[in-house]
């Protein structure tokens, strides 16, 4: 996937995502339209389907609710990158099928810079510095989850 990085640092909690006055919706295209609307208001009326959150440690920290990932989801990013995240964020935006990426280097992507990211391999391309920065890859199976939309899409594959 290619796309622009809309850069964020550390410790973006699940309130930055999606505000808590907004957890009354519960479809990924409602909750879109509020993603990061406390943060980066521009967010949400200008990001790009398969465009990249980039963010440093401890990104989706705060709360367990499902809502951060499905917002994430209904803005169509093509997936998140961060040094870390918060360990019950990540297991839900892969359950949503939201793809996420651990990588160290952060720090050299900038905010507009376009990335081509394989996710497979976790190779991230920088195309607007020639640069390239490896992130630990999904395993396989967690993956397919992604790859499947989410826990229930890919449970539904398996087992028809």
């Amino acid at each position: 996937m290619e796309g622009k990085v809309w850069k964020f640092g550390d410790d973006v909690d699940t309130d930055a995502v999606i505000p808590g006055r907004f957890l009354v919706l519960n479809t990924p295209e409602e909750l879109a339209a509020h993603a990061f609307e406390g943060v980066r208001p521009d967010f949400a009326e200008n990001v790009k389907e398969n465009d990249i959150i980039v963010a440093g440690s401890n990104f989706g920290c705060g709360s367990s609710r499902e809502h951060a990932p499905l917002a994430l989801k209904g803005t169509k990013v093509g997936c998140v990158i961060a040094k870390s995240f918060a360990r019950i964020f990540f297991r839900n935006a892969i359950n949503i099928g939201v793809p996420l990426l651990e990588c160290a280097d952060t720090d050299s992507i900038d905010e507009n810079d376009k990335l081509k990211v394989d996710i497979s391999t976790g190779v991230i391309e920088n195309l607007s510095k020639g640069e390239k920065y490896q992130a630990t890859p999904l395993p396989d199976f967690v993956r397919e989850i992604v790859n499947a939309g989410g826990l229930i899409e890919y449970t539904r594959k398996i087992i028809d």
